[in-house]
């Protein structure tokens, strides 16, 4: 059986690290027809175009993409190209998975931890103003005059927004994700100790939620705590569920108890779309250079196979990848303790041994 997925190879080193994971699936035995298409900066120079809709149309035809990292120019149109497809596709849960992979790196190990982040509101929604925008200037005068607070002038705004129906449906989301993985354990990550209606609304949903899913233990954790129960006890924790802000600092921070963003895979899932992606950035400095850590987009291909019920050839994607880190031969400069050390190998080289372990299985 074959699958149509979008490929979008993004910027700086997407086409490589894309590449890298195209050939890890081919590996596995699963057949992909890609349909390539642009997003980001190269779309920009291309089609004028950050996001162009023949992207989205092509994503919303085959459900499914596989995605590197993309650049959103400075200065200009959106906030962030990942944000802004996000929002056009309603992909409202990015699921961040952190597990150890034997990384000589890593200070820790039989690190399991799943972020589960909502994905289209909080501070991230952008609605802001600037300090001299004349709405900001309507905002402070209503606010003090309503002595709600003393806002000085010439200040910046920014609406963090947190709504029923979105914390519900991640929430949801969540315990799902906990029952179908066979996790036991779900923590709510908010500040409502300090944002009342905010973070209150979402923490409150949460615990309403929980009662429809008793075989879960449910907990929460005030988001400062949180940092630094990670680093202490990683082991303790399970799943996370979080509003946007947060989710995206969390899963940071995961990514380094595990050995760094160069192994954090991801998922954007929505009602009938998913697209997967590594959590790193394009890292433009890097482009061509053949140097950067391929395991997070391989990582994410096998999300998608997963998502495809291609569950063995997920199994041997990840596996494998496991096996060379632990291996420490064939892994780029991130993965030795020594980031200079010579016997490090390019982005190519450490994708074509994981898909001879692939293949070897």
């Amino acid at each position: 059986m074959s699958y149509r997925v979008t490929l979008i190879p993004g910027d700086g080193v997407g086409p490589e690290v894309v590449e890298a994971a195209k050939i890890c699936i081919e590996a596995s035995g699963v057949e992909i027809i890609w349909e390539e298409k642009l997003l980001g900066a190269q779309a920009q120079e291309k089609l004028g175009s950050l996001i162009p809709e023949e992207t989205l149309a092509s994503i919303r035809k085959n459900k499914l993409a596989l995605k590197g990292p993309v650049t959103t120019p400075v200065g200009k149109g959106f906030r962030s190209v990942n944000v802004g497809l996000r929002k056009a596709l309603d992909l409202y849960a990015n699921v961040r998975p952190a597990k150890s992979l034997g990384a000589c790196n890593s200070k820790y190990d039989n690190v399991d931890i799943v972020v589960v982040r909502e994905n289209t509101e909080d501070l991230y929604a952008g609605i802001e103003f600037d300090f001299n925008d004349p709405f900001a200037s309507f905002l402070i005068d209503k606010i003090n005059k309503g002595n709600i607070g003393k806002l000085s002038e010439n200040t910046a705004i920014s609406f963090k927004t947190i709504s029923k129906k979105a914390s519900e449906r991640i929430i949801r989301f969540a315990f799902e994700y906990a029952i179908q993985n066979k996790r036991k354990k779900l923590a709510c990550v908010h500040k409502a100790n300090i944002l009342k209606f905010t973070d209150g609304l979402f923490l409150s949903i949460f615990y309403e939620i929980a009662k429809d899913y008793k075989e879960i233990e449910a907990q929460d954790y005030i988001v400062d705590n949180l940092s630094m129960q990670l680093v202490l006890r990683p082991y303790n924790f399970d799943v996370l569920v979080l509003p946007n802000l947060y989710g995206d600092i969390i899963s940071d921070l995961c990514a380094g108890l595990i050995g760094g963003l160069g192994l954090a895979p991801g998922a954007n899932i929505g009602q009938t779309i998913a697209v997967f992606e590594p959590v790193h950035g394009s890292a433009p400095k890097y482009t061509g250079k053949n140097k950067v850590n391929p395991a997070a987009t391989i990582l994410s291909a096998a999300l998608l196979l997963k998502h495809l019920q291609e569950n063995e050839a997920a199994r041997k994607i990840e596996q494998a990848v496991k096996d060379v880190i632990k291996e420490n031969k064939s892994v780029t400069y991130d993965l030795k303790l020594n980031r200079d050390d010579p016997s490090s190998v390019g982005t190519l080289e450490m994708a074509e041994a994981i898909a001879d372990k692939i293949k070897s299985y």
